[in-house]
């Protein structure tokens, strides 16, 4: 049911934001607002601020921001209808009253609530059971006990086939019902029978604690697949949740960061050894909605993969399912386990220590993926180091965010430089002598005097021509990049028969960027880019400002217009254009920086052959 906004508003203004964050931020009164240290990342120093006058808050560290609803949502894992009911419930603000078909269906999903809920506690009680013993037996030998199964449910599924289904008869369940629930099956022919059966079973609960599905554990090992999950249903979906996310989300508050490990007994052993922010995906790789479901709880996740082939091969997965939705201060960070370990053997061979080194070591997204494009590879010849910057430059073209993209393109220009283009220091002659012991023997920088030092005259002249040189570039790449935009809305087809291309040419101007990459989403989705209907499109996507900037009208005269032929010319040469200009900043800013360091002859010639030639 939606609720109108004079409704929402009225909650809004009846809720003490202040008491309500409270609850989970100790806030300390400055003036009229209330101030403390974000409960969504990790900081000393006060950023966040609630102001009962705005009904809002705001973190100024990491962006986060909202209302009471959003509040609920973020800190609790509420719905927005769950939200609306608990404040109007708490301000006493009556709601309209639900139709016969929505309560038909809410009622409904609270009844395979209780559903799910009876058969958690049937899983529980055939665990302790003597037909529980080969399951108790299974779980003692990965260290867990009668504490720990009860600490996170843990039960079992009868053989027969049919023990979960006489139970739930027994409490006047349906099988309509039962089959809704995902708890049991039909089919080709054969009786209902039980989803699970002879397997060590693991509840699976939504945000807020509520058993909503869940995982079973073969105990034959003969048996396939080894784990499988409650069907979809009404109350689930696997990749919309996360094992353990209830109890990891709070924790996360504290820590700063949430853990993802790679399935349950691997989560069971990070909180048994303290590391309560920890959670698993259901049998699947991460996805979308889990990544997001990850951000909203904390900026830096770290993902916990085996040191093997396969955990690579997932970490992989999970940074370029990433890329695309990278934003300032959310990113993801990775740990590798030793060989042959899991977080539950490393743990009980060399305790929480060890794990919560690796933890503090994680690395970085922009680390992982250099390694994963550089390990192990052979580089020896031009054309590979070529192909590896084309990889990377493909990567940075995945991200969505300018300013984000623009930083990572950064970064890796810098590695290639640092593995592949930092001159060496030249070979001592024979007859000099050693350096020194205590001496490094990296490339040494120039002393004022000596004769391959530049004097300070010449450096700093270089230097202002350069920084003038830049400004004139900067200034000639964002007119190539007007260019290219009004060329591809004269003749959006151009997205179709350059999407390639197109994909490359990463701009600096936002908006123009933004514009680049609906044109390609438009392309991926098969429509055919004639010109009016792209403009209005991107008219209804706020872009009208922009379009009148570029000068783009849907039917120009004809003595206005250019021939696709002449549009297409014009766009390969500006776009070839493009790409030199872009590819010699780079270069240019990292030969100045070496000059501005060394102040040598040799790096003087550098900077000043790439200054002509990205000046011409």
């Amino acid at each position: 049911m939606r609720y109108g906004e004079g409704l929402l508003e009225e909650i809004r203004r009846r809720t003490d934001l202040v008491q309500l964050v409270g609850r989970r931020v100790k806030l300390v009164r400055k003036g009229r607002v209330m101030w403390g240290c974000c409960p969504f990342h990790a900081e000393k120093s006060p950023s966040f601020k609630v102001e009962n006058e705005r009904h809002a808050y705001k973190c100024f560290g990491c962006g986060a921001g909202g209302d009471a609803f959003k509040w609920l949502i973020e800190t609790e894992g509420l719905t927005f209808r769950e939200a609306i009911e608990k404040l109007a419930a708490e301000t006493g603000v009556e709601l309209p009253k639900w139709s016969p078909d929505d309560e038909a269906r809410e009622q409904k999903r609270k009844s395979l609530y209780e559903i799910v809920e009876l058969a958690a506690q049937f899983y529980e009680s055939q665990l302790r059971a003597p037909g529980g013993l080969k399951a108790r037996d299974y779980l003692k030998r990965r260290g867990l006990d009668a504490q720990a199964a009860r600490q996170f449910r843990l039960g079992y599924a009868p053989q027969s086939g049919q023990a979960l289904i006489e139970f739930l008869k027994e409490k006047n369940v349906t099988q309509d019902d039962m089959l809704a629930a995902g708890l049991a099956r039909s089919g080709n022919g054969l009786p209902l029978r039980d989803f699970f059966f002879n397997r060590v079973m693991f509840a699976i609960a939504d945000g807020r604690g509520r058993v909503i599905a869940f995982g079973g554990r073969a105990l034959e090992e003969e048996t396939k697949p080894k784990y499988i999950n409650s069907s979809e249903n009404p109350l689930f979906s696997k990749g919309a949740h996360l094992y353990n996310f209830a109890t990891a989300r709070a924790a996360s508050l504290k820590s700063g960061t949430i853990i993802v490990a790679e399935g349950y007994m691997d989560v069971i052993a990070l909180v048994r050894g303290g590391f309560d922010h920890a959670v698993a995906p259901l049998g699947t790789a991460l996805t979308e909605d889990q990544l997001q479901l990850l951000w909203r709880t904390a900026p830096e996740p770290i993902l916990a993969f085996d040191g093997d082939t396969a955990g690579a091969k997932a970490a992989e997965r999970a940074a370029r399912l990433a890329l695309p939705h990278l934003k300032a201060g959310y990113s993801l960070r990775f740990v590798f386990l030793p060989a042959n370990e899991d977080p539950d053997s490393l743990i009980a061979k060399s305790g929480t220590d060890a794990m919560a080194a690796l933890l503090e070591g994680a690395m970085p997204l922009s680390d992982m993926l250099w390694r994963t494009l550089t390990e192990g590879k052979d580089f020896a010849t031009p054309e590979r180091r070529a192909g590896l910057e084309r990889a990377l430059f493909q990567l940075t073209a995945e991200i969505e965010d300018a300013k984000v993209a623009d930083y990572y393109r950064r970064d890796f220009d810098q590695r290639v430089f640092e593995k592949f283009k930092r001159r060496a220091a030249p070979l001592q002659r024979s007859g000099q002598g050693r350096a020194p012991r205590n001496q490094s023997l990296g490339p040494s920088r120039p002393q004022p005097g000596t004769a391959e030092a530049v004097s300070a005259a010449v450096k700093a002249s270089l230097l202002a021509r350069a920084g003038q040189a830049g400004k004139t570039r900067d200034a000639a790449l964002a007119r190539k990049e007007v260019e290219l935009a009004a060329l591809l809305l004269e003749w959006p087809a151009l997205a179709l028969r350059h999407g390639e291309l197109l994909a490359e040419l990463g701009f600096h101007d936002r908006s123009l960027d933004r514009l680049r990459h609906e044109l390609l989403n438009l392309a991926a989705s098969g429509s055919s880019l004639e010109k009016t209907p792209v403009l209005t499109h991107l008219e209804r996507l706020g872009m009208a400002e922009l379009l009148a900037r570029l000068g783009v009208r849907p039917n120009p005269r004809r003595s206005e217009s250019l021939s696709e032929d002449e549009t297409e010319a014009r766009f390969l040469r500006a776009a070839a254009d493009f790409r030199v200009m872009a590819q010699w900043e780079p270069e240019r800013e990292r030969a100045l920086r070496r000059f501005a360091t060394e102040g040598s002859e040799e790096s003087w010639r550098e900077a000043r052959r790439l200054l002509r030639s990205s000046h011409d």
